[in-house]
C-alpha cells in the first residue's frame, strides 16, 4: 500500500538538486518569507494538473491536502495573495531554465521509435501559435488594434514530440522574426510552413549545414535548372521534382544557391503542396513525408491548449503569463514521460483526466500507470482466536 499521493510521486520526478542549483544561480529566494521557489513551482504544477482557474482554486486545492503537503516538500498551503505576488515578482527565467534542464534529463524517456520517416537525421518541426488575451487587461501584449495576444514560437523535436526551443513574444511579432534565434544542429532538418519563407534566414541555415523543408509561397519567382526523374511505380503523389534558381534580383542576393522544388498531391485536403529544400539527396517521397510530419506540432499546440491551463491566466503581468506557460511546458513534459514509460496504452487526454481525478489518491504511480483498472489488493483478513474460557463481564 502506498503512503503518498499520485501528485507527490509525480513531483518527485523533478530532481530537487537541479532546482536548488537554479534557485541559487537566479537568487529567486532572496528576501523570500515563506513562499519559496519550490512552493511556487508545486503550486503552479497543481494549477495545471488540477486545471485550477484562479489563485483561490490553487490555494484551496492545496489546503484540502492537509497532511500530505510534507510529501510535496512544502510546509503549508500558500495563500492566494502570496501566489499572485510571486507570480508578478519571481523571475520567470527560473521555470524556463528548469524546463530545459528537465528536458535534458527526462526528455529521452518520452522519445518514440521512428516508424514513418526513413531518414535517421534529427528532425525538428517549426511553427508558432497565438494565445489570445484581452488587450484592456493585458495591455503589454500587443497584437491587433482591439486584441491582445502572446505568441509561442516553438521548435519541436519529432521523436519526443517536445519543444527544444520556445520563444514567447507579443502576438504582433512575425512567425519568422521569432525564429531567428533557434538552435541549429548541423546535419538536422527543420520543417516549417510558408510563413518561414525568409530567404536570409534560410541562407543562414544552409551555411550552418542545416537542411530545411519549407512550403513556398505561390509568388516565388524561379527558373527551372534541371528536371529530376519521378518514380514510375511508387510515390505517385509526387507531381514535380526539379532544381531551381531564384530569378528575382533581390531574392538572389538573399539566397544565392540553388534550391530543390518538390510538388506533392495531398489527397486528404485535395490540394497541391509545393515545397523547397536545400537537400538534393533524399527521395522526393521523403521530402513529402517530412512536410506531412509537420502536423505533429499542430497536435502539440492543441494538446497544451486543451489539456492544460494556458487559454486563461491567473495573473495579468507579463511575468505571470510567462510563468504559467513555462510551468505548462514542465507539466506536459512530465505527462509525456509517464505516458511513454507506462505499459498501458494511454491516450494523452485520458491520462491527464485520470490524474486530475486521482491527484490526491494514495496509490503507487507506476503500477497505476501500467494497470489503471486493476482492483487494489485487499488487506489479508485478520482472524482473532477467541479464548474459550474467557470470562465475560
Amino acid at each position: 500500500m502506498c503512503n503518498i499521493t499520485l501528485f507527490s510521486q509525480i513531483i518527485k520526478k523533478i530532481d530537487r538538486s537541479i532546482f536548488k542549483k537554479l534557485v541559487k544561480e537566479k537568487q529567486t529566494d532572496k528576501g523570500c518569507k515563506g513562499f519559496d521557489s519550490w512552493t511556487h513551482l508545486v503550486s503552479m504544477l497543481f494549477c495545471h494538473f488540477a486545471k485550477s482557474t484562479s489563485v483561490r482554486d490553487i490555494s484551496n486545492g492545496l489546503r484540502s491536502a492537509t497532511g500530505n503537503l510534507n510529501h510535496l516538500g512544502i510546509a503549508k498551503a500558500p495563500s492566494k495573495s502570496s501566489i499572485s505576488y510571486q507570480n508578478k515578482r519571481r523571475d520567470s527565467d527560473l521555470f524556463r531554465d528548469l524546463y530545459y534542464s528537465l528536458l535534458g534529463s527526462l526528455g529521452q524517456q518520452a522519445a518514440v521509435k521512428r516508424s514513418k520517416l526513413r531518414i535517421k537525421v534529427p528532425v525538428y518541426l517549426l511553427d508558432a501559435t497565438v494565445i489570445s488575451l484581452c488587450l484592456s487587461v493585458f495591455d503589454w501584449a500587443t497584437f491587433r488594434t482591439k486584441k491582445g495576444a502572446v505568441k509561442m514560437h516553438t521548435l519541436l523535436e519529432y521523436d519526443g514530440k517536445l519543444p527544444v526551443y520556445v520563444n514567447i513574444t507579443e502576438g504582433s511579432v512575425g512567425d519568422n522574426k521569432g525564429a531567428y534565434d533557434i538552435p541549429l544542429e548541423k546535419g538536422s532538418v527543420i520543417v516549417a510552413d510558408r510563413y518561414y519563407n525568409d530567404l536570409p534566414m534560410l541562407n543562414v541555415w544552409d551555411s550552418k549545414g542545416v537542411f530545411f523543408v519549407i512550403r513556398h509561397k505561390g509568388n516565388l519567382a524561379f527558373s527551372t535548372v534541371e528536371e529530376r526523374e519521378l518514380p514510375e511505380t511508387t510515390a505517385q503523389h509526387v507531381l514535380k521534382d526539379e532544381e531551381i534558381e531564384l530569378t528575382n534580383p533581390q531574392s538572389k542576393t538573399k539566397y544565392k544557391g540553388r534550391l530543390r522544388r518538390v510538388a506533392v498531391w495531398d489527397e486528404e485536403n485535395r490540394q497541391t503542396i509545393e515545397l523547397i529544400t536545400n537537400n538534393f539527396a533524399w527521395a522526393a517521397q521523403t521530402i513529402g513525408d517530412l512536410y506531412k510530419s509537420r502536423w505533429e506540432i499542430e497536435v502539440f499546440f492543441r494538446d497544451i491548449k486543451q489539456l492544460l491551463h494556458i487559454k486563461t491566466f491567473i495573473g495579468t503581468s507579463k511575468n505571470a503569463v510567462m510563468i504559467q506557460i513555462w510551468t505548462a511546458l514542465i507539466t506536459i513534459l512530465l505527462i509525456k514521460v509517464m505516458k511513454a514509460t507506462a505499459k498501458f496504452g494511454w491516450h494523452l487526454s485520458n491520462l491527464v483526466a485520470f490524474i486530475r481525478l486521482n491527484i490526491f489518491v494514495k496509490i503507487e504511480l507506476q503500477k497505476w500507470l501500467d494497470s489503471p483498472f486493476t482492483e487494489p489488493e485487499k488487506p489479508p483478513l485478520k482472524i482473532v482466536q477467541g479464548d474459550l474460557f474467557a470470562q465475560t463481564p
